[in-house]
């Protein structure tokens, strides 16, 4: 059997009558013309069809379309204005007459059947002479899918497929696509641009639905990816397809109805939104701000379902609008006559008329009366206002008439033939016409520029359009922007829709768990920190200088927080030191007055008005302690502080001394006080006084105080305090004030029990005993003090020092003098000053104290 039909086909062979069999059934376009060369192409002028799942246990049957899709209807008329024109013009193609092959088909597996037609030609059986009837090229289809479908299949035979709608961004790749043009914009910048978009009006929260085919999900896989850069959530993903079962529909109008987002960006085509749309209109789901694509923002069908009111107001982007000059009077003058086979325009013609072309088929309409006629009838198919995407079509054709014009015309220099003469017309190939596609490169007549890019794009140019209702009624893209332009918007309500209210300023984001990142708590700064701008994901802190102010928004310079004369504290203590000066000065006053007298004789007077000098340069000295600290008074605060206690303790010092040595000698007529008079006094309590002054001169030299700012104790404002420089020049001065306070306290001990009428020795103990506590209590103190507490306590432990000194040493004698004069005598010191027997050493006391008198 082998063998015979081995033999049977080297005779037909020989012969030359070898034959290509067309298998399968065959299908006669919808529109034609012949031609020299021929141009194919695929639209579905009804997109309608009912739910069929197919078992491909037999072949499946042609299905039957409803629902008149007009747009696509322009289409092919475009197609075929376009090829007229090109036929009618001498300088493109010359001699050639461009013919066309148009499939009307709706449903991928239909529409793939037609792209096998047009590959394959209509006879069942053709010779050897003329083996192919194949299309130089095909348009179309308008839709993703099929383009996908018909476009891998007929890409193995060399043969172009450019497409005026198919936008899906796989189309680009070549490698599955390798003969795939389209003169309209890749989805992956319309998805990009819508991205934006949704950024633009801060929608963070938005929901994504997508047609279920690789249009939908490689549409929306570029939007999420753009949005999630452009900080935007997508709080669900769906898809699904006019084809299926109904329940899948409710599902996802269930997901919209619990979702918190009021913003759904729809990639899908006019089919699932119109079903959409229909099913959210019956359960009342309203509210919602729709982004579509191009696919459907601009499709009229819309106004002809129940739910289009939902869609009022969709913004989308979509290729901008242009105009085919002639265009509108060539469809006004369509007539059945000039397509008589084709079915589908006398289907057209009894729809807009309302009659019957065929009384035997139609029976329920009235019969043509042959007088019909589209120039007066205003209808979706006779608008020309807006032609984005016909004019599409019409790029189409003539980008694929300058391939073969090019072709003909070995424009570029190129020669497909060894021989060096240009192609035969009749002897064009589809893979010729492919290889120029790719260098065409013209110019329509409103300026725009037509090539196509190495994936077979061109270059992306949209306008912003806005689904509003014109004055007849029908539902329409208004434009209101343009890509690479500032967008006009005229939505007249904005609905807002995000996961989380923006964080104002002075608060910052932290996520939720396990939610996306739109989706976060307010948070307020805290102490110190600030945000100054909407949605922070962070606190900033301020500098050491700032501080941020109540509504963490703003860093507010730290209030520098010093002892001033004005606030209460600083104005206590100035009252306290005026009072202990005025004290001073008139204990001073009734000295001098009563300086002749013997209790102010007895008391050494010479030492008590350079004591009392010193106390009111202490006292004077603490108000340098108050006041905004400078360099200068940094200085001057602590040496003045230093010497002049110093001075005031050397001064009791030497009258501790001098009562000490007065009352000590053992024999009458003793010259002890000879080693201890005026001079002495004098030098000693200069010496005291030059030893401090020269530790204050060598602190001052090496490292003096200077003012500070304490950024570290307070956290919300700043302590200016003079830094003492070296701890070791501070210590020293206080070191050798309590030296000599101590010397002062002991020697004064050792006196305490001399006669009562004279015992000034008791009162120097109790008042150093009171300095030495005041100083010893100051040291914890000093350190425990915050801030400006610290110098408040440096200046308590002066005048509390000082007023001891002052009370305990002339308050008693200021006592005597005014209000006790019959004691101020110099009988009365020189008597008895107790109940018991001092009668043994009475002569002697009464020697020496004369020697103080005198």
């Amino acid at each position: 059997m082998i063998l015979l039909s081995l033999l049977l086909f080297i005779l037909v062979l020989g012969e030359g009558n070898f034959l290509c069999q067309l298998q399968g059934l065959t299908q006669p376009p919808e529109l034609t013309q012949d031609g020299d060369l021929v141009i194919g192409g695929i639209f579905s002028f009804r997109t309608g069809q009912d739910y069929v799942t197919n078992t491909f246990q037999t072949i499946p049957e042609f299905r039957k379309c409803k629902n008149f899709n007009f747009r696509e209807f322009i289409f092919a008329q475009t197609m075929i204005f376009a090829i007229n024109e090109i036929n009618k013009n001498p300088k493109m193609l010359p001699n050639v007459k461009l013919g066309y092959k148009i499939y009307d088909n709706c449903g991928t597996m239909d529409i793939l059947r037609a792209a096998l037609a047009l590959v394959s030609g209509q006879n069942r059986e053709l010779s050897e002479e003329s083996c192919t009837e194949t299309v130089q090229a095909i348009l179309g289809h308008s839709g993703s899918s099929p383009t996908i479908a018909l476009a891998q299949v007929v890409g193995r035979f060399q043969i172009p497929v450019i497409s005026h709608f198919a936008t899906c961004a796989c189309l680009s790749n070549r490698n599955e696509y390798p003969t795939f043009f389209r003169t309209i914009p890749s989805d992956y910048y319309q998805s990009r641009a819508l991205a934006k978009l949704v950024k633009h009006f801060g929608w963070s929260w938005v929901g994504a639905l997508a047609v279920n085919n690789e249009y939908g999900f490689s549409g929306m896989a570029a939007f999420i990816k753009a949005a999630q850069e452009y900080g935007v959530c997508i709080e669900y993903s769906e898809a699904f397809s006019s084809s299926d079962p109904p329940s899948r529909l409710q599902r996802i109008t269930e997901i919209i109805k619990q979702s918190t987002s009021k913003v759904i960006m729809a990639f899908m085509s006019h089919r699932e939104i119109k079903l959409l749309a229909t099913e959210l209109y019956q359960h009342n789901i309203t509210g919602l701000q729709w982004i579509g694509s191009d696919a459907w923002i601009t499709d009229l069908s819309l106004t002809d379902i129940k739910g289009h009111k939902i869609l009022v107001g969709s913004l989308g982007f979509t290729v901008p609008t242009a105009k085919i000059p002639g265009l509108e009077e060539y469809l006004r003058q369509l007539d059945p006559s000039q397509f008589p086979n084709s079915r589908f325009v006398q289907e057209f013609w009894e729809e807009v008329f309302d009659c019957s072309l065929n009384e035997t088929v139609n029976t329920q309409r009235q019969p043509c009366s042959g007088y019909e006629s589209l120039q007066n009838v205003e209808s979706q198919f006779t608008d020309v206002s807006e032609l984005r995407f016909t004019k599409n079509v019409y790029k189409s054709v003539y980008a694929v008439a300058h391939a073969l014009d090019n072709l003909i015309k070995c424009d570029n220099g190129q020669q497909l033939f060894s021989s060096g003469s240009c192609i035969d017309p009749k002897q064009i190939q589809p893979w010729q016409v492919f290889r120029y596609l790719n260098t065409v490169n013209f110019t329509t007549e409103e300026g725009e520029r037509v090539y196509f890019n190495k994936n077979g794009d061109i270059p992306a140019r949209y306008e912003l359009v806005n689904l509003q209702y014109s004055i007849q009624g029908i539902m329409e893209g208004r434009t209101i922007g343009k890509t690479q332009t500032e967008l006009y918007l005229c939505v007249q309500e904005v609905p807002l829709s995000v996961c989380s209210e923006r964080c104002l300023p002075g608060t910052h984001k932290v996520l939720q768990k396990g939610k996306p990142v739109c989706c976060y708590d307010c948070i307020p700064c805290p102490e110190g920190e600030i945000s100054n701008v909407t949605d922070s994901v962070a606190c900033v802190k301020c500098p050491p200088a700032y501080w941020s102010n109540k509504q963490r928004d703003a860093c507010i310079p730290k209030e520098i927080e010093f002892l001033a004369y004005d606030e209460i504290l600083g104005l206590v203590l100035v009252v306290f030191s005026l009072l202990g000066v005025f004290l001073t000065m008139v204990t001073t006053l009734v000295f001098y007055c009563h300086r002749e007298t013997p209790l102010v004789r007895a008391n050494n007077s010479e030492l008590s008005f350079l004591l009392l000098f010193s106390l009111t340069l202490c006292f004077l000295c603490a108000l340098t302690f108050i006041g905004r600290p400078s360099e200068w008074s940094c200085k001057l605060r602590h040496t003045a502080f230093g010497i002049t206690f110093v001075l005031c303790i050397s001064c009791v010092l030497g009258k501790t001394i001098v009562v000490l040595m007065a009352f000590k000698a053992t024999l009458p007529g003793s010259n002890v006080m000879k080693w201890f008079g005026p001079l002495q006094q004098r030098f000693s309590v200069l010496a005291f006084a030059l030893i401090q002054m020269l530790i204050c001169t060598l602190w001052l030299t090496i490292s003096p105080p200077f003012p500070f700012m304490n950024f570290l104790l307070y956290k919300d404002r700043i302590i200016l305090e003079c830094d003492t420089g070296t701890a070791l020049g501070f210590c020293a001065v206080l070191g050798y004030i309590g030296l000599l306070a101590i010397l002062c306290f002991a020697i004064a001990f050792l006196a305490r029990k001399l006669p009562d009428n004279f015992n000034e020795a008791k009162f120097i103990t109790f008042s150093m005993l009171i300095f030495c506590a005041v100083w010893i209590t100051f040291i914890p103190a000093y350190v425990s003090s915050p801030g400006k507490f610290t110098v408040a306590v440096e200046i308590f432990a002066i005048l509390a020092s000082s007023f001891g000194l002052l009370f305990c040493i002339f308050l008693p004698k200021c006592y005597v003098i005014l209000f006790r004069p019959e004691q101020n005598t110099k009988k009365h010191i020189m008597g008895k000053t107790s109940n018991y027997d001092i009668n043994s050493c009475t002569s002697l006391k009464s020697t020496r104290l004369k020697l103080m008198i005198n």
